[in-house]
């Protein structure tokens, strides 16, 4: 073994991107000092996210004062990597442990998410991506264009900052006082999921009630992004109701779409463009991806997928070491996926499995290891 990629998600409530990363390298280190292990951690665009890109990229992290979801000031950041793109998580200003128990997604806002773009411009960056996940609010990305001077009227002509209880006051949209030096920004949406903005499926239904909206909240939210997609069709010529992932982060996906002509894209794909994933498998033998637990949704192509695909173009096998293996994933093995394995040693449930998996993904990548060892794969 020459060099092995090391490649994996977060395990979701155990473990960090980086944590994973450290300890597969230490059991790889043990049995194959001489090989160049790799660690890129990757993030799904919500929190950790700026800390992954800037562990696998490299950069700095910028130390911004926005409004938080609540227009209250909050202390937030956002990263720079050395080719001076920015990136976003619209988490760190309108992320849901930033209301804590004071869940009234009716009345939050991404304001706090525009200015953070607004800063990163501002600074000279030429790209931003913009990672949605964990949001606490449902105005369709309409605060964070505020923020960048996209102006929202009601029936009367006066300006306001929509809010997801508010969308359905919006008579006009007007986006021609948008900051102008967004104009020769590319602008990336990162985005796993593809909910619809409105319907059974869209963002008020499937997530609006882990933001505190009851039954008849949800109703409302569900007609005001309706709305605010009709005023977006006729002000701004844009059909966004449809659009894969427009529900993403109480319809910011749509927002991102409407607003700044972002591309929604998966995650993983992200990630893997920006450091250089192709380049990176140059003299791999080998890849080893993983995440809290691969299933269906994980068919979908997030992180151990969308890694799959690269390396099996490349001719690299990957292993996918996860917290635990669901059933009907079979299609992964023809995505490129040669083997997964299990770190739940013991069979537990999650809240008894979480407080050792730490050690048992050691004792999993040493078991592997001694494996690739004696069969000098």
């Amino acid at each position: 073994m020459k060099k092995i990629i090391l490649i994996p998600d977060s395990f979701k409530g155990t473990m960090s991107s980086k944590e994973v990363c450290d300890i597969m390298k230490k059991s790889i280190n043990r049995h194959f000092p001489r090989t160049e292990v790799v660690s890129i951690p990757v993030a799904d665009g919500g929190e950790g996210s700026v800390d992954s890109f800037l562990e696998a990229a490299g950069g700095k992290k910028i130390h911004v004062g926005v409004k938080g979801p609540y227009f209250e000031d909050l202390e937030s950041f956002y990263g720079v990597l050395p080719d001076n793109t920015a990136v976003i998580e619209m988490s760190a200003a309108a992320g849901l442990p930033l209301v804590g128990e004071n869940k009234h997604v009716e009345r939050t806002t991404t304001f706090g998410v525009g200015q953070l773009m607004e800063h990163a411009v501002i600074s000279g960056c030429k790209r931003i991506i913009v990672g949605l996940g964990g949001s606490a609010t449902n105005d369709g990305g309409t605060g964070a264009a505020a923020a960048l001077g996209v102006k929202f009227k009601n029936a009367y002509g006066k300006e306001f900052i929509p809010l997801g209880g508010t969308l359905n006051l919006i008579a006009s949209i007007e986006a021609g006082s948008v900051n102008p030096m967004l104009n020769d920004v590319e602008i990336i949406t990162m985005c796993d999921i593809d909910n619809p903005l409105c319907g059974e499926n869209g963002a008020a239904a499937v997530f609006a009630p882990q933001k505190g909206a009851d039954a008849h909240m949800v109703r409302v939210l569900d007609s005001n992004l309706a709305h605010l997609a009709e005023i977006v069709k006729r002000d701004l010529g844009k059909e966004i109701t449809d659009i894969p992932g427009a529900g993403a982060a109480g319809g910011m996906g749509g927002g991102m779409v409407a607003f700044f002509n972002s591309r929604l894209q998966m995650g993983i794909d992200t990630v893997l463009d920006t450091v250089g994933f192709n380049s990176v498998l140059s003299g791999a033998d080998l890849v080893i991806s993983g995440e809290g637990k691969i299933d269906s949704q994980s068919l979908r192509g997030k992180v151990v997928i969308g890694c799959a695909r690269r390396a099996k173009k490349a001719g690299v096998p990957l292993l996918a070491v996860v917290g635990d293996i669901g059933d009907n994933i079979d299609a992964a093995y023809d995505e490129g996926v040669s083997a997964i394995f299990s770190i739940n040693r013991a069979a537990l449930p999650f809240e008894q499995a979480k407080k050792r998996c730490k050690n048992d993904m050691a004792r999993t990548m040493d078991n592997l290891a001694r494996i690739i060892k004696v069969f000098k794969i």
